[in-house]
């Protein structure tokens, strides 16, 4: 009887402990690419640069083909607390917004009982709808690697109105240990212990210009970096979107590692003193001077990778902060701990630097999801998700249901199973609105990849009609050149043979077949998700007909 009873109140326990909702800390870098990390098998795993994260992500499930569906600061941000594409949040480009009643994420969370925290990178404008909130204010929210200005829930707010402090405090030393110890401070502090947490913690690391804590700055000093063959030759990637006719437009049109770009490059950063002055103040500028194009391009790739990854060491050390604190106070293993980039980055890859590009590099984001109870423990999946799916999928593990007006689909399924529901989505959609913008230079386009083919279109004009006189647009925006019409042209890539994208068959008569039926789908994606031109862009819509059927 002794034992029965045990048993019944051992029984009883266990059902109290898995009804308890559990804590959500949502953790994203800004540009950390999935080729720098361990778990994604890339030329850099072997570095070890995310031992932290690696071994959260071996404890729970590994998403291979997470994707972004606009590869920009802004717009993914939007689309993430949202859970919508761009057209429906009305954030397109780095200069949207999004209102505090439309950041539905924290609304829903918030109804289901958790209290909400944000720190970190906000980038979004306005007042954010969270309990409690500490974000920069510096540089459109972006802030400042070094002693950065935040502002604090409390605190006077006002949209970002174009001064380079308008609100907050200056917190002494590098962003990436500032935010990790703000999180902490509210973890231990400032929350109301009573009650479930979601926390979004979002570095400003390791978004360019890569101003490492001084700690790092012998981090791989001594390492030969690997180097992506593309660097030196790309192949028959890109298309007369992306080089102009017989090459006329490989100076002007994508920001490289070597000089190709002449008016953005790495070396043009890497090369000065600018954002070596608070890590490494005896840092020699003089080193790439006098060496040949090769020799060039591989000292400046190997000292642009170790300032990335030292940015990313940061991470991981932060992160690693984070996890003491949970598991000092049992709250590790009922917390689910997420992890995500906000985009992918290019690494060199087909001598790019920077993000916005459809290429795999820039459109995968690293995601993995730690959570013993529900999630088993070595997972990996090749179900394609993307950041609109996001929301709906926390709010589902908050135990409450999405907004009708998101548009993404939670995989709360496939977090628990690792097995895909029937009918889920088999391709993701693709748009980068910002046409040749920031000296970045990317022409705009949209596409459609799935698991095995991935299908571009180059558009080349900008969302605003630059040839109507009567068109306005900000013409003060640093680095654009949005009145720059480039070349139209189709890109398809065979995947499953040409996983490195080094070789567009758009034109090969073996895939007319398959090419079709991915425009067929292309069409029905944005109509679906409401992404079409028509009478909004006409100007564009007029391209699109005029060269469907290339």
């Amino acid at each position: 009887m002794i034992l029965a009873i045990v048993s019944c109140k051992n029984n009883e326990t266990k059902a109290k402990d898995t009804t308890k909702q559990p804590n959500i800390i949502y953790i994203m870098s800004d540009d950390h690419t999935s080729q720098a990390f361990g778990i994604y098998g890339s030329r850099l795993s072997s570095l070890n640069p995310t031992p932290t994260l690696d071994k959260i992500a071996n404890e729970g499930i590994i998403f291979n083909n997470c994707f972004v569906t606009n590869s920009i600061c802004t717009p993914s941000r939007a689309t993430i607390i949202s859970g919508q594409y761009s057209q429906a949040n009305g954030v397109i480009d780095l200069e949207g917004e999004v209102e505090t009643k439309n950041q539905y994420l924290p609304q829903e969370i918030k109804k289901l009982g958790y209290q909400t925290a944000l720190v970190g990178k906000w980038h979004l404008t306005h007042q954010p709808n969270f309990d409690y909130y500490n974000i920069f204010t510096q540089h459109h929210q972006q802030g400042s690697y070094f002693d950065p200005y935040l502002t604090e829930s409390g605190m006077h707010y006002e949209p970002f109105n174009g001064l380079p402090n308008y609100e907050g405090k200056q917190y002494m030393g590098q962003s990436s240990d500032v935010i990790t110890d703000i999180t902490l401070d509210w973890l231990e502090n400032k929350r109301d212990k009573s009650k479930p947490f979601f926390l979004m913690h979002q570095f400003k690391a390791p978004h360019d210009d890569f101003e490492y804590a001084p700690r790092y700055k012998d981090y791989l000093e001594d390492t030969e970096i690997p180097e992506p063959a593309s660097l030196y030759d790309n192949g028959n990637n890109g298309s007369i979107a992306t080089r102009g006719a017989n090459d006329s437009l490989i100076h002007v049109i994508g920001s490289s590692v070597s000089k190709r770009n002449i008016i953005r490059n790495m070396g043009m950063r890497i090369w000065s003193t600018e954002f070596t002055k608070r890590n490494n103040p005896d840092f020699d500028t003089t080193q790439a001077d006098g060496l040949d194009d090769k020799e060039y391009i591989h000292k400046t790739y190997q000292e642009y990778l170790k300032r990335y990854l030292r940015s990313v060491k940061g991470i991981d050390d932060n992160v690693a902060r984070l996890i003491e604190y949970l598991k000092k106070e049992g709250l590790y293993d009922n917390t689910i701990i997420v992890y995500t980039g906000d985009q992918g980055f290019m690494l060199g890859e087909h001598d790019y630097i920077d993000k916005r590009w459809m290429y795999d590099e820039s459109m995968r984001m690293p995601f993995f999801v730690r959570y013993p109870e529900k999630i088993k423990a070595g997972t990996r999946t090749d179900a394609i998700i993307n950041n609109a799916d996001f929301a709906p999928t926390l709010i589902e593990l908050a135990g409450g249901t999405p907004p009708e007006q998101m548009q993404g689909h939670s995989f709360k399924h496939i977090l628990e199973t690792g097995e895909e529901p029937e009918n889920w989505q088999q391709s993701t959609y693709y748009r980068y609105w910002m046409h040749m913008a920031h000296a970045h230079a990317n022409p705009a386009h949209f596409g459609i990849r799935t698991k095995k083919h991935k299908l571009i279109f180059f558009y080349g004009k900008y969302w605003v009609d630059t040839d109507n006189p009567d068109a306005e647009w900000n013409k003060a925006s640093w680095g654009n050149r949005f009145t720059m019409h480039t070349p139209v042209a189709w890109e398809f890539y065979d995947l499953s043979k040409d996983p490195q994208e080094m070789n567009n068959a758009y034109k090969d008569p073996a895939y007319k077949d398959i090419i079709a039926n991915l425009k067929e789908q292309l069409v029905a994606k944005r109509k679906e998700l409401n992404e079409e031109d028509g009478d909004k862009y006409p100007h564009i819509q007029k391209v699109i007909d005029a060269h469907w059927n290339d």
